[in-house]
């Protein structure tokens, strides 16, 4: 049985006016990461306070190698590489002067795992901390967290500052870490970053789960969608009638449905299983088809199926 490193059973902290986490449940295992997906406030940043044992929780209960969080945070943080979604860095100190501020209170000091992140990030610490770029001081952030070389990682919006570059080595250096069999939380919103690097993912909305899956699901969806673009706009029209007769009719179709049509470029959007792609082919092949191309099915695409509705939300593509 895998050991479970994170557990969060029915977590509830309540803010009021509908603010908050409500009866959030699930587990992070050993050498996995986990991803932890919603827009911005939609409680990712207020369930790891709670995983980290930064605040007590109204209700439920939650552990981190074991132990309640809350009672044993100090015991916990020496395990743990935390990276918070907002940066506050002490002024007064160069780079330098804080990474060795932070080697005193984790009282472990790795120069060649120091090294390494400096130079997988780029990063130069001597300048003052009150003049950084919001980069560098995301890329500081990085350093100081996983230069004691910890179990868990804890990353809450770990890439907001970074460049696209930086932003694809922090993804790299995830992977890498995934296989040194370190285990990873990852919360984010943005949807590359926790395509490439997740096993499992949860989507977060209003404060409650509501979805929890294999990351392989997506990749592997059963359920396909098509254009099909016609030569002729009247064979389209038939093709428009022709498809809810043969969803009846046919009983071995598991699924097949038009989700588009777009009659100006003589395009239709059509969902089919896997199991019936066939006989929408032989379909098909009565009528001149300019092009036929499948859409690729992602993890945007699920997502916003949760959030179709809403018109204002921080999601970045």
């Amino acid at each position: 049985m895998e050991e479970n490193i994170i557990v969060v059973d029915k977590l509830t902290q309540d803010y009021g006016h509908g603010r908050g986490v409500f009866d959030v449940s699930f587990s992070v295992k050993k050498g996995e990461v986990f991803g932890f997906l919603g827009p911005n406030g939609a409680g990712k940043s207020t369930t790891i306070r709670h995983i980290m044992g930064f605040s007590k929780a109204q209700s439920g209960k939650i552990t981190v190698f074991g132990m309640e969080a809350f009672a044993n945070y100090h015991k916990i943080l020496d395990k743990v590489g935390y990276l918070p979604g907002e940066i506050a860095l002490p002024d007064g100190l160069t780079g330098w002067e804080f990474i060795r501020m932070m080697w005193s209170l984790r009282k472990v000091e790795n120069k060649e795992r120091l090294e390494y992140l400096l130079n997988m990030f780029k990063l130069d610490p001597s300048g003052e901390t009150k003049k950084m770029s919001l980069g560098d001081k995301r890329k500081l952030a990085i350093v100081t967290a996983f230069m004691h070389d910890p179990e868990l990682l804890v990353l809450d919006e770990p890439t907001s500052a970074l460049d696209p570059v930086m932003q694809q080595t922090f993804i790299d250096f995830v992977k890498e870490e995934k296989k040194r069999g370190k285990t990873v939380l990852l919360s984010s919103h943005m949807f590359n970053e926790v395509e490439a690097t997740c096993d499992r993912i949860a989507i977060i909305k209003d404060g409650h789960k509501v979805s929890e899956f294999n990351t392989s699901e997506i990749t592997r969806n059963e359920n396909k969608t098509f254009n099909v673009t016609f030569k002729n706009a009247k064979e389209m029209e038939e093709v428009i009638a022709k498809l809810p007769v043969l969803r009846k009719n046919a009983i071995l179709i598991k699924k097949i449905s038009l989700k588009e049509v777009d009659r100006d470029n003589k395009t239709l959007t059509i969902a089919v299983n896997d199991k019936d792609i066939n006989l929408l082919i032989d379909m098909l092949s009565e009528y001149k088809i300019e092009s036929y191309q499948q859409v690729k099915f992602t993890l945007e695409d699920y997502f916003m199926k949760f959030y179709k509705e809403d018109k204002k939300f921080g999601i970045e593509v």
